[in-house]
């Protein structure tokens, strides 16, 4: 018999620690969080071993190309992220594979949508110079406008968004 699930935390005590975690990253890195980075030095990388002229003549890939992804800081942040969310996962009881779903879509169109949800993320936070975490987390802790900005267009989105898709999962 499996063990039930240890709780949440508290939102006030996950969201303490979660403001501790971005000021000791500051104190130590001199970097806040952030995660979209790593995604566009994937991306160039992977352009460059495809495609290596136009990737080196590439506007936006270029500047990614000068240095090896590893030797970046957000590269092994991601590397954390992934190492201690499965850990925090497997401790709580909460590690599970699946694909959740509403009782009107299936698992093809719920990929689908999760896909394309991604990559409209992934594609704003670029345009943004910045993620959720990057910008708006960290942005937002150094007191810079743009952070509080993209927290309300991200909120706003987020609430039109739902509207749509919340038909889905009902």
């Amino acid at each position: 018999m499996q063990a039930a699930p240890r709780p949440f935390w508290p939102p006030l005590i996950a969201g303490t620690a979660l403001g501790l975690v971005l000021l000791f990253t500051f104190l130590i890195s001199g970097h806040g969080l952030g995660a979209s980075g790593f995604f566009a030095r994937v991306g160039a990388w992977l352009s460059a071993l495809l495609l290596p002229d136009w990737a080196f003549a590439n506007g936006y890939f270029a500047p990614f190309l000068r240095s090896n992804p590893l030797d970046s800081w957000i590269s092994w942040e991601i590397v954390g992220v992934l190492f201690g969310g499965l850990a925090g996962a497997l401790a709580s009881g909460r590690f599970r594979t699946g694909i959740e779903q509403g009782p009107r879509t299936g698992r093809g169109a719920r990929l689908l949508w999760a896909l394309l949800g991604g990559l409209l993320v992934g594609f704003g936070a670029r345009l943004a110079q910045g993620c959720t975490s990057g910008l708006g987390l960290s942005g937002s802790a150094t007191l810079a406008v743009a952070g509080f900005v993209f927290l309300a267009g991200f909120f706003g989105a987020g609430f039109l968004a739902s509207m749509f898709a919340r038909r889905l999962w009902q």
